[in-house]
């Protein structure tokens, strides 16, 4: 073959390859122009819509907001609690716009920017779930490019999706969420004992009487327990504080307990530590050092799921978003692009 000739094959190779590499960073990262387009010709809302939502009892609404536009990265934040809100995951608008990533803060039904229902009956994980697969599909999120992120109880929700609507998904994490709410509830009690002896008598001397919400119990269990393994941060952020303030104290109290340490709702006796091989979509369990979770738990999690892997905050509690910033989003985002690229390898099972 004539050099003149070879070398005019090695110029298309390259061209086609450039091009092909372009074409494939294009569609994983935006412009910003594509980022913010989100071909809505309507009235602009910055991203907020109230997704209609279909109940035993009714018609409801809840409210989501959007960020970005990426057809092929589409993140749904399910907040704990339950009853909590979208509001302490807005350090996330801080990272995934960053990476291209769209994604959706969202309050579940009776939560404070929702619609708050009294009718007891709505208050069930299997009902939540269906109001997640509602939310997904007016949201447009599918099998190609839907990740779901559940913190804490959020965590429940995103386990109990995943083992009924798994086939929508392409990616799962699991943040800060142990399977069982009794070993869960077995770990508090390992934290607890730690405590000085004298504010342990304290603290059981209230809830014998059942006063969880006397502010001197109330103070000890934030200064004592929640500053030490919900946010370690010696400034609560805002969002966090805005989020708790606008807590549902009435739903979270029938389905979590009175307490972090007296469960008590309808969670109780909730487990699926042996379903867990049942799902089978790429999985991200996320476990920290000093989390209201048992670390070792979560990590054992992400090797009863088919294709897990595991992300460990040395420096985090349960909002390990806020206090571990450094492990925690680098660890979420590698693992969101791992996957999108067809990458992502689970860890080898012992």
């Amino acid at each position: 073959m004539k050099p003149t000739a070879l070398l005019s094959i090695c110029i298309v190779v390259l061209l086609y390859s450039s091009c092909k590499q372009s074409s494939t960073d294009s569609a994983a990262s935006p412009t910003l122009a594509e980022y913010y387009d989100y071909r809505d010709s309507g009235v602009q809302s910055g991203g907020v819509r109230m997704v209609p939502i279909q109940t035993p009892v009714g018609n409801f609404k809840v409210w989501t907001k959007r960020f970005g536009n990426n057809p092929r990265i589409k993140v749904l934040l399910l907040h704990g609690g339950p009853a909590f809100t979208h509001e302490y995951f807005e350090c996330f608008e801080s990272y995934f716009p960053k990476e291209g990533f769209e994604f959706y803060e969202y309050d579940q039904l009776g939560s404070y920017y929702s619609d708050q229902p009294k009718d007891s009956s709505l208050w069930t994980t299997a009902r939540f779930v269906e109001e997640v697969e509602q939310v997904r599909q007016a949201l447009g999120l599918t099998k190609d490019n839907f990740y779901l992120f559940g913190n804490s109880w959020g965590g429940i929700l995103a386990m109990e999706y995943a083992l009924k609507y798994q086939d929508n998904l392409k990616g799962l994490i699991i943040s800060n969420m142990m399977a069982s709410i009794p070993d869960y509830e077995k770990y508090n009690g390992i934290l607890r004992s730690k405590m000085r002896p004298s504010l342990i008598d304290t603290l059981s001397g209230y809830e014998s009487r059942g006063d969880f919400k006397n502010p001197v119990y109330q103070e000890m269990v934030f200064n004592e327990y929640y500053t030490k393994h919900l946010c370690r941060l010696p400034e609560w952020p805002e969002p966090l504080l805005r989020s708790m303030k606008h807590l549902n104290e009435e739903i979270y109290v029938m389905m979590q307990g009175p307490s972090e340490f007296k469960v008590g709702g309808r969670l109780l006796t909730w487990d699926r530590k042996a379903d867990l091989p049942k799902i089978k979509v790429p999985t991200l369990t996320v476990g920290a050092q000093f989390d209201t979770m048992d670390p070792e738990h979560m990590k054992w999690m992400s090797t009863r799921v088919q294709n897990g892997n595991y992300l460990h905050c040395p420096n985090g509690s349960h909002c390990s978003f806020w206090d571990d910033q450094e492990h925690f989003f680098p660890g979420v985002i590698k693992f969101i692009k791992d996957v999108d690229e067809g990458s992502f390898k689970a860890a080898i099972k012992k």
